[in-house]
């Protein structure tokens, strides 16, 4: 099977600007931790390309709040 760190967006930087964000954040991180444990297992192939799957899935989803966010709220965040 081809690697799937290459099949997996490279992560950016862990700053949530919304809670919305946030919650993204997390489940990309649990989704990371679930691929590398399911890597150790013999026959997990098909279930490891799922949640490929669903990790880019919310990484799509987290660009689209991403582009949408509010120009307040970035201003906010280069202020902080």
């Amino acid at each position: 099977m081809e690697e799937l760190s290459a099949l997996v967006q490279p992560p950016m930087g862990y700053e949530p600007g919304s809670s919305e964000c946030r919650l993204l954040i997390d489940s990309k991180a649990q989704i990371e931790a679930v691929l590398l444990n399911l890597d150790r297992l013999e026959n997990t192939d098909h279930i490891r390309r799922q949640l490929v799957a669903v990790y880019n899935q919310l990484e799509g989803l987290h660009d689209l709040r991403r582009i949408h966010r509010p120009a307040s709220a970035l201003s906010e965040t280069a202020l902080s």
